[in-house]
């Protein structure tokens, strides 16, 4: 039975992954590279450590992988400042979530102040859960380890086993199904593989469909 449920949230509650995506151009174009498609699937979901060792196993041990996230992430506040577009049914979704009671936060590789910045700018921040939010940042290892969803299910006050996690990436949809969470799949930049469809419990095309789901595990 889920009790909770953990959302990420670029390309899963804001249509802000593609933003993400294209601003490794001019980030890396600082530094005379240029990223190729492999490189931005591998970085997508991903935050600090893992970010800067996707950047040197991509384009060398030599290249300033610290200053490009950080131009990265300079960017990507210039260009969310006034919020990202909540993708469809979102707000059905948490109202649903609010009628049936159970609690539900956010588990994004994000910065803290941009996740409520962007909760806030579409208006549903009071409906979930702020003091449990949980960034990259809080925790040691970025997905696909499943370090981020087991803090945020502890500060949510729920087991893995009985919290939901819904994703977007195949890094989140990994780290959910290593955490030992009821994972679902709402594709944004790619449909999932046979190998991610078989670490989901459902693979849905909108936040609607999760909603029309929730009875089931519920």
């Amino acid at each position: 039975m889920v009790r909770g449920v953990l959302f990420d949230m670029d390309g899963l509650m804001f249509d802000s992954q593609s933003v993400w995506d294209r601003l490794w151009a001019p980030a890396l174009a600082r530094y005379g590279l240029a990223p190729t498609a492999a490189f931005v699937q591998d970085a997508r979901g991903t935050t600090g450590d893992a970010t800067m060792r996707a950047i040197h196993e991509h384009f060398g041990r030599d290249v300033d992988a610290r200053g490009v996230y950080a131009e990265l992430t300079r960017l990507a506040y210039d260009a969310f400042r006034a919020g990202a577009p909540a993708k469809p049914g979102l707000s059905r979704l948490l109202a649903e979530l609010r009628e049936r009671g159970l609690p539900c936060t956010v588990a994004s590789s994000s910065p803290h102040d941009m996740i409520v910045n962007n909760l806030r700018r579409a208006g549903v921040d009071g409906l979930v859960d702020l003091e449990a939010i949980t960034c990259g940042s809080d925790v040691r290892h970025s997905k696909p380890a499943p370090d981020i969803f087991l803090e945020a299910a502890r500060r949510l006050g729920v087991e893995p086993g009985e919290a939901l996690v819904l994703e977007d990436s195949f890094q989140g949809v990994r780290a959910g199904a290593a955490g030992g969470f009821v994972t679902v799949m709402v594709p944004d930049a790619a449909q999932p593989t046979p190998e991610i469809r078989g670490l989901c419990a459902a693979v849905c095309a909108t936040l609607s469909d999760v909603a029309d789901l929730l009875g089931r595990w519920a």
